[in-house]
């Protein structure tokens, strides 16, 4: 019998549902069987690769935090986690699956405490963020999930270096391939990010005489895979990791126009290490000089293979640990799932601050007893110092408002 993996991805931008496609679909060349979930901004790329979608609860922290207040993350955001999370727990439950591969920090928490084996896809490490609640996020997530992992997967067009996590393997970035070039692609390909819109530097590019692919135009329909159009194209400029990552699969030289904060951070080390292939600007005209002048192409082979084969392999030397119960309560992967729609108050979010110490406790007891020990310990510092901080933000803002401030 096949192995039945379950691939879900986080729904902030759809570049998280394209490269969790590209695995999908790697799994599936291999012989796997594959169950989607993720929801969000992907949900449409999923379709258009023929895969049927679980959505749970979406989560939404760039717009209540970077673009809103403390207070919206901590109203609006905190309690969605906690029906993301339930959501994934219903959704596993029902479809049993041999093993998950997720970038979704959510599903990976569900994971561990439905004791479904785990392989985790992760670039945005701690020490990319200058932000300190953003560093303390991605600290809380980044140990939880290490600790919890089969297999922590780390993709990365950088050189290695001391914030590279402990115990993850590297691996080549990750993309959805399609077909071979588009011969009549465009002089350069414009991917903005779900966050970002890049409008007025395709408008100058195209006055320029350049042709032009803008995904955000109104006449651009969605394609299952825009990487043969990037491989078509002389330069793409985007603002996300994910097109970055599909412009190193490709070998097309990528502008890189950043955004958010983590986008910033992506940029701020492809920056620092001068990686070949990639340009970082902060304006237009930057953009523009940067695409006028010769652009060395980078070279990196697609790892979406390398996860599917270390998945199944590991999966492979384990599956005489798999009962024959946990095969025969396999359900119906159409049946309907009950969701935790209801968690949407502010009652709910003090579970998530202890949350990752409740799901690694009962990965303590099945694997490495004597790591997730110090691992957890520093789960629930992180996750004590991101309460600390934005409960700091919380007494800020709630200062301001007393004193009449903005």
């Amino acid at each position: 019998m096949s192995p039945t993996i379950a691939v879900a991805h986080y729904p902030e931008g759809a570049g998280h549902a394209t490269r969790m496609l590209g695995i999908a679909d790697a799994l599936q060349s291999a012989g796997a069987t594959v169950r989607m979930a993720g929801g969000g901004a992907g949900t449409e790329f999923v379709e258009l690769n023929g895969y049927d979608e679980f959505e749970p609860t979406t989560v939404d922290y760039i717009d209540t935090y970077q673009d809103g207040s403390v207070w919206q993350t901590v109203s609006q955001s905190f309690p969605a986690s906690l029906g993301r999370i339930a959501d994934y727990r219903a959704w596993l439950d029902a479809v049993s699956p041999d093993a998950l591969v997720t970038d979704d920090m959510f599903a990976a928490m569900a994971a561990a405490k439905c004791s479904v084996p785990l392989y985790v896809l992760k670039h945005d490490m701690p020490g990319l963020y200058r932000d300190r609640i953003e560093r303390l996020g991605a600290q809380f997530h980044t140990t939880f999930q290490l600790s919890a992992a089969r297999e922590f997967f780390y993709p990365a067009v950088w050189p290695k270096s001391s914030a590279d996590p402990d115990r993850a393997t590297r691996i080549p970035p990750v993309a959805l391939d399609g077909e071979p070039r588009v011969r009549e692609a465009a002089d350069v390909v414009v991917v903005p990010s779900q966050f970002s819109s890049l409008d007025h530097l395709a408008d100058r590019l195209r006055s320029n005489g350049y042709d032009v692919i803008n995904v955000a135009d109104d006449d651009w329909d969605a394609v299952p895979s825009l990487l043969p159009y990037i491989r078509g194209a002389d330069t793409v400029v985007c603002s996300g990791y994910s097109t970055i990552m599909d412009a190193a699969v490709a070998g097309t030289p990528c502008v890189v126009f950043p955004e958010t904060a983590e986008q910033d951070a992506v940029a701020d080390w492809l920056d620092r290490f001068d990686v070949t292939g990639f340009t970082v600007v902060d304006d237009s005209l930057a953009a523009l000089e940067a695409i006028e002048r010769p652009l060395e192409a980078p070279d990196f082979d697609n790892g979406a293979g390398d996860v599917a084969r270390r998945v199944l392999a590991d999966l492979g030397e384990t599956a005489t640990t798999t009962s024959t119960a946990a095969v025969e309560r396999r359900a119906d992967p159409d049946c309907e799932v009950a969701t935790a729609a209801g968690l949407g108050t502010l009652v709910g979010v003090p579970a998530l601050a202890t949350a990752v110490v409740w799901a690694t406790a009962d990965v303590a007891s099945t694997r490495n007893p004597a790591q997730v020990g110090t691992l957890a310990s520093q789960a629930a510092a992180a996750s004590g110092r991101l309460v600390r901080a934005v409960g700091d933000g919380v007494h800020d803002v709630a200062r301001r408002v007393r004193r009449g401030g903005s």
